[in-house]
């Protein structure tokens, strides 16, 4: 039994080389652009004296410790999100599904409003994590807990089907402890979960980004080499066992990379939707279905997709900042009503 033929797509090489381009592009016009403007040749002046090991001069500084970990960061998240949507739309052969379908984006949230709103209820150390970082942990340990609770009701029946009601009880759930909390936090709490919810990467810094990227990184590894064994999922569970792959393996591993991903991501940078929808559903309209281009691809186009839309974000209303949530979300909704009316046009034409 062969797998099914797409219809001729670009090269590999060409495809991801133009990706790849693009990617550099955005990241040197995001550390170009913000506040204070800087010429695209101190830019590259300043990064060069930073890999040579020169002494830093001017705007440097500006470019090498505020912009360049963020954009750094916008790349990281942005690929994981994408590429763990990417893995999911396979894991469920459904090319509108999201990773916050196995909970770990409600469970995240439900973490980090918990630490906001009875983080400042405990003393001594529990007092310090109440920090950023202590938001960020009780975050990344809310988006694995609901995942692995998700996971365990899922096992008890065969198929995926399971899986994905188990995870959309445990999201309904996650997001009612999430609103029961916001209706006892105080103002000053209700601030900080506004911005938490809507997401931004002004936190980001070196020290951030060395803590969180471990996890994502891993995930952007390993959730490629899962690709072919994803193609055959594409036929059925049982064709693909006919086809030497283990579906029962498969499943707790994409889960676990894409938990260990994303609650890193929202740990981070907050709730941002729609970057896992959007770019695995539009790659997967100009290259098929072949997860060997789409997951390697959403990588890139997930690092370009959020790199620019923070980079718009912190400059379309300077020096305040929009957040990036709602940006991502003013995209992504009109995105998916026009795959609705395409999909709609479509059913009346045949």
């Amino acid at each position: 039994m062969a797998l099914p033929r797409s219809r001729a797509r670009p090269g590999k090489p060409l495809a991801f080389g133009g990706l790849a381009v693009l990617l550099a592009a955005v990241a040197l016009w995001s550390l170009s652009c913000g506040a204070m403007n800087i010429p695209l040749s101190e830019v590259l002046g300043a990064l060069g004296r930073w890999l040579s090991g020169s002494e830093l001069s001017g705007d440097d500084h500006v470019v090498l410790m505020l912009r360049l970990p963020r954009v750094l960061l916008a790349m990281l998240v942005g690929a994981a999100l994408a590429c763990s949507g990417a893995a999911m739309q396979g894991l469920f052969r459904n090319p509108l599904a999201d990773p916050g379908l196995i909970g770990v984006s409600a469970g995240a949230a439900l973490g980090a409003v918990t630490m906001i709103v009875l983080g400042g209820a405990f003393t001594g150390v529990m007092s310090e994590l109440a920090g950023s970082f202590g938001i960020a942990g009780a975050a990344f340990a809310g988006g694995l807990a609901a995942t692995a609770l998700v996971y365990m009701l899922g096992r008890r029946r065969p198929g995926i089907g399971a899986l994905l009601l188990a995870g959309v009880a445990i999201s309904a759930i996650a997001m009612a402890g999430v609103g029961l909390l916001t209706f006892l936090a105080s103002e000053n709490q209700l601030r900080d979960l506004t911005f938490w919810s809507l997401g931004s990467l002004g936190g980001a810094s070196w020290q951030r980004l060395a803590v969180i990227s471990l996890p994502m990184l891993l995930a952007l590894l390993l959730l490629p080499r899962s690709a072919a064994a994803l193609n055959a999922l594409l036929l059925g569970e049982q064709e693909a066992c006919l086809l030497g792959f283990r579906p029962e393996r498969l499943k707790p591993l994409l889960v676990t990379l894409v938990a260990l991903s994303v609650s890193a991501a929202v740990a981070t940078t907050g709730v941002i939707g729609f970057v896992g929808l959007v770019v695995p559903h539009l790659l997967r309209m100009l290259w098929g279905s072949d997860h060997r281009m789409l997951l390697p691809g959403s990588i890139l186009g997930g690092a370009v997709l959020l790199t620019a839309a923070d980079t718009f974000s912190r400059t379309v209303v300077a020096p305040a900042e929009l957040p990036i949530g709602v940006l991502t979300a003013l995209l992504g909704g009109p995105f998916f009503l026009w795959l609705l009316l395409r999909a709609r046009i479509g059913e009346v034409q045949s």
